[in-house]
């Protein structure tokens, strides 16, 4: 057996029978003859992972390299292909670097590469589905090579295919990223225009943009070094317009986002700590006492004890709310 205490952000030391990280395409096709005689289970990073027991099988954790350019068919188009096991931030600092944008309102969001098209990752009004041009990946069963279009991932709120009817059937080796050469900031969603205006900005750059959000998120979320989490554990879920409305008329105050005429995306960190969560503890398990998105974890706790605690949360906002509040982690 093999642990996966560093293989997981929460910091919870459970085991599988073996770990393979392929380097290259090569390595990965020379492994699947063994990986198909027992259960497996893919990871990146660890950062949206929650392990409750030991993994009864095989781990695998493809860490192809590399960051190349390539220009697009469009004038101002650059496609810039990456390894699956390439660190999402350090994607977007060099698309910020070479002035290559799309991305840099997603910075600073933990995990790698492969994990960013199976998680369509979002933050401050952007998604990655919006940027992914293409994806490479390997088909377990058969080692087959294919080349998988975004359309055909039916992306949605962190989601994809890939979570689906695709889940276990595909290792992503690489994601090529469609990014303009022409800077469009996205500033209404959060604080984002309101911290660039407070720090006199006028001029606004994409370097600019991507340091407030650093500055924000760091603000907010919990070292993983320090305290074991997984960034933000429930997804904020989207109501139809009668239950917002029904809800603001009782919390006028409410935060919300518009989705379309019919739904609207609340906050979920908002409705768990209007239900006192924020900073309390249950066992070793915990909510961070900066954001209520976030559990941590406070020394020692189990994956049990996070579940526990995501439980006794996600009853306490539907009998306050109505409303079911959904893990976006992974929990095994």
């Amino acid at each position: 057996m093999q642990s996966l205490l560093h293989h997981n952000t929460f910091g919870i030391d459970q085991s599988c029978w073996r770990i393979y990280e392929p380097e290259t395409v090569d390595q990965l096709l020379a492994v699947l003859p063994e990986l198909r005689k027992a259960p497996l289970l893919t990871i990146g990073g660890g950062s949206n992972l929650l392990l409750t027991k030991d993994f009864e099988g095989n781990v695998l954790h493809p860490v192809m390299k590399g960051i190349a350019e390539v220009e697009g068919e469009e004038e101002g188009i650059v496609l810039l292909r990456c390894g699956a096991g390439e660190v999402w931030d350090d994607v977007v600092e060099y698309a910020v670097d070479h002035e290559l944008y799309g991305i840099e309102n997603l910075s600073i969001i933990p995990g790698e590469v492969g994990a960013s098209a199976v998680q369509n990752i979002g933050a401050y009004g952007v998604e990655v589905k919006d940027c992914i041009h293409g994806i490479e990946a390997v088909e377990i069963a058969t080692g087959r090579m294919v080349q998988i279009k975004p359309e055909e991932c039916e992306y949605g709120y962190r989601y994809s295919r890939f979570k689906g009817e695709w889940k276990g059937r595909y290792v992503i080796t690489y994601v090529t990223y469609r990014l303009s050469r022409v800077f469009i900031p996205h500033l209404d969603y959060g604080n984002v225009r309101g911290m660039l205006e407070a720090k006199g900005i006028e001029t606004i750059t994409a370097a600019d943009v991507r340091k407030v959000i650093i500055d924000m998120r760091n603000s907010k979320l919990p070292d993983p070094e320090v305290e074991g989490n997984a960034g933000s554990f429930f997804m904020n879920p989207v109501v139809s317009r009668e239950k917002f409305e029904s809800l603001m008329a009782k919390y006028p105050d409410m935060p919300h986002y518009r989705v379309s005429d019919a739904e609207e995306k609340i906050p979920a960190g908002w409705m768990i700590e209007q239900c006192g969560w924020k900073g309390r503890t249950l066992g070793k398990a915990g909510v961070h006492d900066r954001q209520a998105l976030v559990l941590v974890n406070k020394g020692g706790a189990t994956g049990q004890d996070i579940v526990r605690l995501c439980n006794q949360i996600r009853q306490d906002v539907m009998e306050r709310f109505g409303i079911s509040i959904n893990p976006e982690v992974n929990i095994i």
